[in-house]
């Protein structure tokens, strides 16, 4: 079961409320995006708990409905 844009979009908003987000649907298909995310919440975490953070914020969907969501994340300038 794919997952549409806005729905990625939603579920981490509600976990990084400042977040700005843009997402790109690599494939067309709703299974390989791309997520760019800016939030404070990740000025001072290393690359890898930023992606954390985002992979829970997904509850769980990763690897399910959500089959590649590359991510590019950091803190505003």
């Amino acid at each position: 079961m794919a997952m549409e844009a806005h729905e990625i979009e939603e579920m981490i908003k509600e976990a990084l409320p400042d977040a700005q987000i843009r997402i790109e649907d690599l494939r067309g298909d709703g299974d390989h995006y791309a997520a760019m995310i800016v939030s404070e919440s990740f000025r001072g975490k290393t690359r890898v708990v930023q992606h954390q953070m985002v992979y829970a914020a997904l509850k769980g969907k990763m690897g399910g409905d959500l089959h590649a969501l590359a991510l590019q994340t950091s803190a505003p300038e």
